[in-house]
């Protein structure tokens, strides 16, 4: 099907962004809608929401994952941010979850949930699963909705990387230009990666992105594995045909159509 005629039909790709506060989960969707600027929040009428309600509404420890994240630079996305999860109660788990159920049984395929995002950080203080991490992984079943855990501030690794090339007699120059290719070769060694094969409900894929808040960043691995994991034919075009951040990639999945 032409993508003009699956934008018709499904309208919007929509997302869970799952994560700790600070993962750097709104960098990511800035990068991925190509933009600097903050998204527009609307409730599940399609009303806007100001800033100001939606800052007090936090203060209060109150959120509505019903509530839409749209960016101005590309409406073609629509994400939900599951903020106070990371907390690890039982009551934001089981509102994750019923989300999660009643967006896959939506009747319409534009108000279905179509992929979720699950950002962890590698920053040193955060790098080990929290709690909720692990019920998640262990307790959700997300059905045909794929997964993709997002290790975030990969770049983080690149010091520790740097600490042991030093301490194996790498000058500074070398071990700083090793550094990056040191981090990316042990990680899937790592415990990450160990914990995420043996629990219950596995992700569909990971990619780990470095230095997104630096203008060139590159979330093109995003991208690449989240379109791989689309099990619906229209709704990977229409991802693929949605993301601004590759025109490589657009111009290979055409191709192979």
């Amino acid at each position: 099907m032409d993508p003009s005629k699956i934008r018709e039909k499904i309208v919007r790709f929509r997302i869970l962004v799952v994560g700790r506060a600070n993962a750097g989960k709104t960098t990511i969707l800035q990068r991925v809608c190509n933009t600097r600027d903050d998204p527009e929040i609307h409730d599940s009428a399609g009303k806007k929401i100001e800033l100001a309600v939606i800052e007090a509404s936090r203060e209060r420890g109150l959120h509505d994952i019903e509530n839409e994240m749209v960016f101005r630079s590309n409406p073609g996305f629509v994400f939900h941010d599951s903020r106070g999860f990371e907390a690890g109660g039982k009551d934001e788990f089981e509102k994750v979850k019923v989300f999660i159920t009643g967006r896959s049984k939506e009747r319409k395929i534009t108000n279905r949930l179509h992929a979720i995002w699950y950002c962890i950080p590698m920053d040193e203080a955060h790098r080990s699963f929290t709690a909720a991490e692990r019920r998640f992984f262990s307790e959700c079943d997300t059905g045909t909705i794929p997964v993709i855990v997002v290790f975030t501030k990969f770049d983080a690794l690149y010091d520790v990387a740097y600490s042991q090339l030093r301490k194996e007699g790498k000058s500074l120059k070398d071990a700083r230009e090793l550094a990056p290719k040191r981090a990316e070769e042990t990680f899937p060694d790592g415990p990450q990666l160990k914990f995420l094969k043996g629990v219950k409900w596995p992700p569909k894929g990971h990619v780990c992105l470095p230095n997104m808040n630096e203008d060139n960043a590159d979330c093109g691995a995003l991208i690449e594995s989240t379109a791989g994991t689309l099990n619906d034919e229209m709704l990977e075009q229409l991802f693929v045909s949605t993301q601004q951040t590759s025109l490589e990639i657009c111009m290979r999945y055409a191709i192979e159509r």
